[in-house]
């Protein structure tokens, strides 16, 4: 008569081969898994945190851009800071930031779509984001081998001004002894900041 002890090792053998079947199907059904979504019901909003940026909740950062509400807003105090997607890897030398403003108040909506006169003369044009009509407006600045350059949209909706400036600042890399090596290059940095727009809404 047979031994019985070839038995429990086909079944042990065909129990690991069924696991290690379910394990390698695992990554599949979570590799489309959407960006997770910060959702601001108390200013109407939400936006999608693409891979590779991360959250702040000020602008005060330790480059040219400044930390008031939006860009260019001077001592314009009629709005706050709500949010900013940040690049990885953002520092002095190179830094990207999605920024994202809200005045509520009656100035505040009277000056929204003003467009600055400081820096570089602005290119304005018109656009829709989010279904909602924009002044879209890009403009730059330097100063002391700092650079700041921004994409900037402007709306009154739902009773509020939005100000989002895509932003990209930082100190150029040459006037480091030795020259420093930015973290990513402006146009990639550009490109992330406008696929991170594309995942604004309003609620």
């Amino acid at each position: 008569m047979a031994s019985g002890t070839p038995r429990p090792t086909w079944l042990l053998l065909l129990l690991l081969t069924w696991l290690a079947s379910c394990t390698a199907q695992t990554p599949t059904s979570t590799a489309h898994q959407p960006a997770p979504e910060i959702v601001d019901s108390a200013h109407g909003f939400a936006i999608a945190v693409p891979p590779g940026m991360y959250v702040r909740h000020d602008f005060r950062r330790s480059y040219l851009g400044s930390t008031t509400w939006k860009s260019f807003a001077g001592e314009d105090a009629h709005g706050k800071p709500v949010l900013a997607l940040v690049l990885d890897g953002s520092n002095v030398v190179t830094a990207a930031e999605l920024r994202i403003g809200v005045g509520d108040d009656a100035a505040a909506r009277m000056h929204c779509l003003d467009v600055p006169t400081s820096g570089v003369p602005a290119r304005v044009s018109h656009v829709t984001l989010a279904g909602v009509p924009f002044t879209r407006f890009h403009t730059a600045d330097a100063a002391m081998s700092h650079y700041l350059d921004v994409e900037a949209y402007r709306a009154v909706h739902d009773g509020r001004c939005y100000a989002i400036d895509l932003l990209v600042a930082g100190t150029r890399p040459e006037v480091y002894d030795p020259p420093a090596s930015p973290p990513f290059r402006q146009d990639d940095a550009r490109q992330h900041l406008h696929d991170a727009l594309a995942g604004f809404r309003f609620l």
